[in-house]
This record gives structure tokens, C-alpha cells and sequence, in this order.
């Protein structure tokens, strides 16, 4: 099969999957397997892509021009092929625990639910393997509009009132400001092809440089920025399995992977560290990575912990970017995987409690870790891993994310990243001592004979995922070595 033929079936399989479980609507055994066999076939092509990648091989399509210089285009690069790869591999963990979830919850409307996550995968392949800017926009904003009614599954008001401010702010972002750079970049360069030396540098007033980026970074809605973040806590309404997406799959990693992309291949590396373009951004990225760990300390919700932890973690890949240097890109990029791997694991395991015991605050769940045990021991291995230490994934990215800040003698964000690392045990690991160490009371658990593991298939999916955590910290230097040419 040619590489031009694999790049277009990884768009289509998870629709055609979409189309195959609305025909199985009524017979949900096999609406079930048609999702988990779509998302095998999915990594199976997907990953069929990475040896060729990893030979310098190029896989390039473009389909007509809309104007000159402007065509719907898909090119596989490094950093598109780790963002694939994780969305793909991912949705199969997803859909295995989805199965777990939505059945232990006895959730309604099951069937729109997995449909509208085969076109928010697809859209997230399209958003990977776009090859300029004006392709990613389109498949960006289906992304949008395909996760509205996953935010808004449950139809109440709460879930109605979240999923308003969702599409609001993600709408509004893009539209307002993303839309706008988008524009202007197009009619100071005539592309919006993604070019490794970045296609801005003689086109544009190096005065004007600092507010085109700030229209692309407050337009990539999705990458949480304080002050357009609060679609992130208020989509926490949606079932835990979109949560996951939201915080693992897809929604966050593609904010943070189009903020790399476009600086690398819109704005260029060397050209924002000439200018200084960027050093407002990293003081805004520093603020919300400190800011949110803060709010994350104050809420009691379990899953508002984890939004505003995402929302921190973020900007851990947003500084990483601002500030414009090889390193940067590598830790930041690098934090793309094991950010995904780390926060699936928690949510999951929030889902799991959630399923198993119907509690949702911190406060109710003292002494949870020993009657669950295996759902509180993926919970502290996907804790430790957010927090950076050995020998958990997420100790590389953090240590590349530093050296970064060290190469162009950011002293103040070594510091931040030091104060982050601090407030990330505060809020992850006093849950896991309040699970394991802390007495159950009967106000808090009326019933503690009845508490035990949630079904198989919600605990399994964040077990598999916390051993995800253990092995990417042995493996993170091929995803370094996979990311390497961009910087090169």
C-alpha cells in the first residue's frame, strides 16, 4: 500500500467505523466491537507510517487549489506522526474503557456517543497530518463542533450550560483570533504552508511579530491560555470517557500541538529567538502553569483537580515553545506523550471510582485506595509520573523542558517549573495518602462493605496505561530521536 494511500485511510477508517455503528445501533455487542475493531485498524495503519517516517522518507498530498497558494493539503512529518500516534494508540484504551464506563453507568444515548468519537479521531488524523495552516484550521474547528455533543451528552442543564461555554470560547477563539493571523499571514506570504525555517522571516515588521503570535496563541483556544481556559474545568460535565479524550486523545494535544507547529513552521525557531517575539508568552505561560496548579490545590471535585492540573500542564509545552530554542521543541514535544499517557491514567481512574462508588469529591473518598486498590495504585503510578520523578514517563520531558530553560538562562522559568513540580505533589499525591492512609469515616462511606474494584473494563484500561508511564520512561529517547529533524 503507498504511503499517499495509508495517510487517507487513517482520516476515513475511524468515519467508516462512525457509519458502521450506526448500522449496529440496536445490537450494542456488536456496535461495541465495531469501535474497538476501528480503533486497531486505525493504530495498525497509523503506526505502519512510523518506520517510513523514521527513514526520512516524506509522505505528501494535495488535493485542488483553493487560491494561489492555498490548497487543502497532508503532509506526514515527525511531530504529526507523534501526535497520530498517540491519538490512535489512545482511542483503543478508550474504547475498551468506554465499553466499562458507559455500561457500569447504564449511560443513555451510547450509540451517538461513540459515533461522535470517530469523527472527533478522525478530525484529530486530519488535524496530525495537515500540511499548512489553512488545513489544520478546517479539521481544528471539526474537532469543535464534533466533541459539543460529548460535553453536552448527559442533557441536563449543567451539561447543556458547560457545553455552551465550551463551543463559546473554542468558537470564539478561533474565529476572533486564530482565523485572524491565519489571514494576515496568508496576505504578507502568499502560503500558509508549513516550511521548516518557519515563512514569516522578511515578510513581517519584527515589531508587529509579538501580536501576530498573540493571535495565533489566544486563538488556539485549545491550549487552555489563562485568561481562555475555562472551557477546559466547564466541559468536566462530559462522561469521564470524554474527559479522556478531551484531556488525553485529542481536544488538549491538538491546542498544544498546533502551538508547536506554528511556531517551528509558521514563525521559525531561529527567527522568534532573533526577535524576542516570544518573551511575553512565556511570562503568560508561566503565570497560568503556576496559576492553575494553584486553583487545582483549592478544589475539592476530583475531576476539577485534574482539568486545572491539564491546564498547568499545558503550559509546561507552551513555554516550552516560547522559548524558541531546539530543546524547547524536544521537551515540549516529548510532554505531548507523556503528559497524554499520565493524564488518561488519572482521569480513568476517576471514571473508576466514580462507576464503583458514585462519589465525586475528594473529601468523600478517605480510605477509597484500600478497598481500590489496583484503581488507587494506576492513580499514584500516573501521579508520580505528572509530577517528573524516576522512573515515570514524565521525568524526561521535565528534565529537556529544564535544560531548555537553562540554554537561554531563564532563571525565572527553572524556578517556575521547580515551584509547579512542588505544587503538583501538593494536589496529586494528598489524594493518594487521603485513598490509602486516611481513616474511612461512616459520614463518608455509610456502606463500606458494599465498595470494592469498579467492572473489569474500567480498571484494566488504567492499569494498562500506568504501565504505559513505567515503559515510556525507558523508551522517551525514540520519541526524542523522532522529533530530532524538526529541530535540526
Amino acid at each position: 500500500m503507498s504511503n499517499q494511500s495509508v495517510l487517507i485511510l487513517s482520516i476515513l477508517i475511524p468515519l467508516i467505523g462512525g457509519i458502521g455503528i450506526s448500522f449496529l445501533r440496536t445490537a450494542p455487542n456488536l456496535r461495541e466491537a465495531c469501535t474497538l475493531v476501528s480503533s486497531i485498524v486505525l493504530a495498525f495503519v497509523v503506526y505502519s507510517l512510523l518506520p517510513r517516517i523514521l527513514s526520512g522518507e516524506t509522505v505528501n498530498i494535495t488535493f485542488r487549489e483553493i487560491l494561489p497558494g492555498l490548497a487543502l493539503e497532508f503532509n506526514v512529518e515527525p511531530l504529526g506522526m507523534l501526535f497520530a500516534c498517540l491519538a490512535s494508540g489512545l482511542w483503543i484504551i478508550n474504547s475498551l474503557y468506554s465499553i466499562g464506563y458507559m455500561r457500569g453507568n447504564q449511560e443513555e444515548n451510547q450509540t451517538r456517543f461513540y459515533i461522535y468519537f470517530t469523527i472527533a479521531i478522525s478530525s484529530s488524523m486530519g488535524i496530525a497530518f495537515a500540511g499548512n495552516m489553512f488545513t489544520l484550521f478546517i479539521f481544528y474547528e471539526i474537532l469543535t463542533l464534533s466533541t459539543y455533543p460529548l460535553v453536552a451528552h448527559k442533557q441536563n442543564s449543567d451539561a447543556r450550560s458547560g457545553a455552551r461555554i465550551y463551543l463559546g470560547l473554542l468558537i470564539g477563539t478561533s474565529i476572533g483570533f486564530q482565523l485572524v493571523a491565519i489571514i494576515w499571514t496568508y496576505l504578507i506570504t502568499g502560503t500558509l504552508d508549513f516550511t521548516p525555517a518557519g515563512i514569516l522571516k522578511g515578510k513581517i515588521d519584527p515589531t508587529l511579530l509579538p501580536i501576530l503570535l498573540a493571535l495565533y496563541m489566544f486563538g488556539i483556544g485549545k491550549a487552555a491560555l489563562m485568561p481562555f481556559h475555562r472551557w477546559l474545568p466547564s466541559a468536566m460535565v462530559a462522561p469521564t470517557p470524554v474527559s479522556a479524550l478531551l484531556h488525553a486523545v485529542a481536544v488538549v494535544k491538538a491546542g498544544v500541538f498546533t502551538v508547536l507547529k506554528v511556531v517551528i513552521y509558521i514563525f521559525g525557531i531561529e527567527f522568534l529567538s532573533e526577535t524576542g517575539a516570544s518573551t511575553w508568552l512565556i511570562w503568560v505561560a508561566s503565570f497560568t502553569l503556576i496559576a492553575a496548579s494553584i486553583v487545582a490545590i483549592m478544589k475539592d471535585n476530583l475531576k476539577a483537580v485534574l482539568a486545572y492540573s491539564t491546564i498547568s500542564q499545558l503550559s509546561y509545552i507552551v513555554l516550552g515553545a516560547a522559548l524558541a530554542n531546539s530543546l524547547g521543541i524536544l521537551g515540549g514535544g516529548l510532554h505531548m506523550a507523556t503528559h497524554a499517557i499520565g493524564k488518561i491514567t488519572l482521569f480513568m481512574c476517576a471514571g473508576a471510582i466514580y462507576v464503583a462508588t458514585h462519589k465525586t469529591e475528594i473529601s468523600e473518598m478517605t480510605g477509597l485506595g484500600r478497598k481500590m486498590p489496583f484503581t488507587y495504585a494506576a492513580f499514584t503510578i500516573g501521579s508520580l509520573s505528572i509530577i517528573g520523578l524516576p522512573p515515570f514517563a514524565g521525568t524526561w520531558s521535565k528534565w529537556y523542558l529544564a535544560l531548555a530553560a537553562v540554554d537561554t538562562s531563564s532563571w525565572l522559568v527553572i524556578g517556575v517549573y521547580m515551584l509547579s513540580s512542588l505544587l503538583n505533589v501538593w494536589y496529586l499525591l494528598s489524594i493518594v495518602a487521603k485513598g490509602f492512609f486516611a481513616p474511612s469515616s461512616e459520614i463518608n462511606d455509610p456502606s463500606p462493605e458494599t465498595i470494592k474494584e469498579a467492572p473489569l473494563l474500567c480498571v484494566l484500561p488504567p492499569c494498562l496505561t500506568a504501565l504505559g508511564c513505567i515503559a515510556l520512561f525507558f523508551f522517551a529517547e525514540g520519541i526524542v530521536d523522532l522529533l530530532r529533524p524538526i529541530v535540526n
